[in-house]
């Protein structure tokens, strides 16, 4: 169906749009994605969805249209354990991106790690800088990843449509689905648990529902200015999921730590790099709601790999 039809159904306001079904939302993306459509009507199915919302099966709709568009990661050696995905589109605003942190501490349990994004927001600081600074270099293309290894690739590397689509945001200043969906996505072969994070609490519902409809492997709970990495300065909710079965992992601590031990004040790529090298080496104490973090993370990737779907 033509996309002006689409946005027609989704863009008559809060009350009056309709869902899609998944089979119209992977349709509708794939048509963006493979930009057969004008900038227009991106523009237009943006603003749309914005204001409509994306229920679950739409989610799952463009889950499918990336899906099989997507550059994929090798599949691992038999009895490897699932790598573990971590998105990374926000980076840092007021506190230290913990993101590379908590991926070179998840390499270092032995897990491999892969970490993706691109810069969605001006000003702010990424995580990948902060690994290239110290020393990974980014991938241009989809390699296995071994296990105890950190890998990390630019969106345009995975589908240069879905990059194009998250670039809107810096002509009309507001998220479209594709920022969802990239924090949802799975670019690996092999089994693999993603990390998952939401700022505002409507978004819960609708990634927990996605999670049950895809069977998934993942971890969600509340991020840090956007980034999956735990706030230091707080306990925040875990859910964890397994085949698309949700548990919960942790209940949400009352209370917001004043200061956090050894964590800079300044947030630039060189002054985070240094932090993050201290803690891995032993010279700063690991925060610990990331050592608790990484606790989850661990639990659900045994589970990933030993448990067969009921």
């Amino acid at each position: 169906m033509a996309i002006a039809q689409y946005i027609k159904e989704i863009g008559r306001g809060p009350r009056g749009a309709k869902p899609l079904s998944r089979a119209q939302a992977c349709d509708l993306l794939g048509q963006v994605l493979d930009g057969t459509v004008t900038d227009l009507e991106v523009g237009a199915f943006c603003l749309a969805m914005r204001i409509k919302g994306e229920t679950p099966e739409e989610m799952c709709g463009f889950l499918d249209a990336i899906h099989t568009r997507l550059q994929r990661f090798p599949a691992s050696a038999p009895g490897s354990p699932p790598t573990v995905v971590i998105p990374s589109y926000n980076g840092a605003r007021k506190l230290p991106v913990l993101t590379p942190l908590l991926a070179l501490l998840l390499a270092r349990e032995g897990l491999p790690v892969l970490v993706h994004g691109m810069r969605t927001e001006a000003r702010r600081v990424l995580a990948t800088d902060v690994l290239h600074a110290l020393g990974h270099t980014a991938l241009q293309a989809p390699a296995a990843i071994a296990p105890g290894q950190v890998a990390h690739i630019h969106t345009q590397h995975l589908l240069p449509g879905l990059a194009r689509l998250l670039a809107v945001r810096e002509v009309v200043g507001l998220r479209n689905p594709g920022h969802s969906a990239v924090k949802l996505m799975n670019p690996c072969t092999s089994p693999a648990v993603v990390l998952t994070s939401y700022t505002h609490p409507e978004y819960l519902p609708m990634l927990a529902a996605t999670f049950g409809m895809l069977g998934m492997h993942a971890l969600l709970s509340r991020g840090l200015e956007g980034e999956v990495a735990a706030d230091p300065r707080r306990t925040p909710r875990y859910l964890g999921y397994v085949h698309g079965q949700e548990s919960l992992l942790q209940e949400q601590q009352a209370g917001t730590a004043d200061e956090v031990p050894g964590l800079p004040s300044a947030i630039d790529v060189e002054t985070t790099a240094h932090y993050t090298r201290d803690v891995l080496e032993g010279r700063a104490p690991l925060p610990p709601a990331l050592a608790q973090q990484v606790e989850h993370i661990l639990h659900l990737c045994k589970q990933a790999l030993h448990e067969t779907p009921t």
